[in-house]
């Protein structure tokens, strides 16, 4: 499977939900929604890491407010797109120290929990962001339920009979859409086992990936719909 932006993104956000999940007792940070069920959980049976998960959410969404806001302000010379996949490596390498100088992480509701917690939410919002207005044609890259629904819906309608154009589309949705799939459970898989294997040390790997796909990105941007072309914001 080739390396692409698309994919380095969505190992990336496999990843980085995996291995805060493991560390962080139980706080998504990739799809916070999910925060909702743990929250549950925590207070039945009496564990950590309820303040970081009622925490998530406003916090995710307010790191994309206000970058939507400041985006519109940039320099010319500072292309939103870029500035963001920057400022995102900035907070997985942030997030990496923090994990490495600070972890384990024993006490969820504790101040290095949730500042860690915090900063990899505040990520993988940028991501979440930059994935939805400027990369309108690649799926998700964080969340896996709706691209899989939809990989569903296309497998029955090649099975149906699709034919032409129609044929076409769908074969060339399914391609993109099982590449994510496969790279954000690869992802999901290597933050496991280097979690289980070597700790808070596995921190130091999202940061090299969002490297990686920082310096890849160009090739993969296309103009959001509805915005004011390529210096439109976030």
């Amino acid at each position: 499977m080739k390396l692409t932006f698309p994919t380095l993104l969505s190992f990336n956000g496999g990843y980085v939900d995996t291995a805060g999940y493991l560390a962080l007792q139980g706080l998504f940070t990739a799809h916070v929604t999910g925060n909702f069920v743990t929250i549950g959980a925590a207070l039945v049976f009496g564990t950590s890491g309820v303040v970081a998960k009622l925490l998530a959410l406003p916090v995710f969404c307010m790191v994309i407010i206000v970058t939507r806001l400041v985006s519109f302000n940039l320099p010319a010379r500072w292309p939103v797109f870029e500035t963001m996949l920057t400022l995102q490596l900035l907070l997985l390498f942030v997030a990496a120290v923090l994990a490495i100088t600070l972890g384990p992480f024993t006490n969820g509701d504790g101040a290095p929990a949730i500042i860690m917690g915090m900063t990899l939410v505040s990520a993988m919002a940028m991501q979440n962001a930059a994935n939805r207005i400027h990369l309108a044609a690649v799926p998700p890259t964080t969340i896996m339920t709706g691209t899989t629904t939809q990989i569903m819906i296309d497998i029955a309608d090649v099975i149906r009979g699709a034919q032409g154009v129609t044929r076409d589309a769908i074969r060339s949705r399914l391609r993109r859409m099982c590449v994510a799939v496969v790279s954000f459970a690869a992802g999901a898989a290597a933050g496991a086992l280097l979690f289980h294997a070597i700790g808070s040390w596995c921190f130091a790997l999202p940061p090299i990936v969002a490297f990686l796909a920082r310096i890849t990105a160009k090739s993969s941007l296309t103009a959001p719909t509805g915005t004011p072309g390529p210096q439109s914001a976030i």
